[in-house]
């Protein structure tokens, strides 16, 4: 999730409560026999409580292995806001493994500036290339 602010992009990234889940950004899961876009729309609004977004096209397909050997198909998509708060905070509406944390959400301006979880900030170089 994207937006422009003083005219330079930001990234939308949220502090996990679990020390070891680390900074991340905001992702999720295609259920069984839904498209993709859909899913993309689905998981922005139950993570991050935002309605109002654009998601613009998609950025990066890739098939990513986690560390416990599982395999991951995943799709970045560029989203843009236009209207979020600096930061706030919110408890995902998803359920799951999920259910009863709180996100703190923030915003970066660099693909240096916060240490994001493995795997998080493969395509940031997409939004940020004009930049640093």
């Amino acid at each position: 999730m994207t937006r422009q602010k003083d005219g330079k992009p930001q990234v939308l990234v949220f502090q996990h409560p679990c020390a070891e889940a680390g900074i991340q950004i905001p992702k999720g899961t295609v259920q069984r026999d839904e498209a993709t876009i859909y899913a993309v729309r689905r998981e922005v609004e139950e993570e991050t409580g935002l309605r109002n977004f654009q998601v613009e096209h998609i950025l990066a397909e890739d098939l990513w292995e986690n560390d416990d050997g599982t395999v991951h198909h995943r799709f970045f998509y560029k989203i843009t806001v236009s209207n979020a708060a600096d930061e706030w905070d919110y408890e995902p509406t998803g359920g799951g493994e999920e259910e009863g944390l709180i996100f703190r959400f923030f915003w970066i301006s660099s693909e240096g500036e916060v240490e994001l979880i493995r795997g998080h900030g493969d395509y940031l170089h997409f939004i940020f290339a004009e930049t640093d």
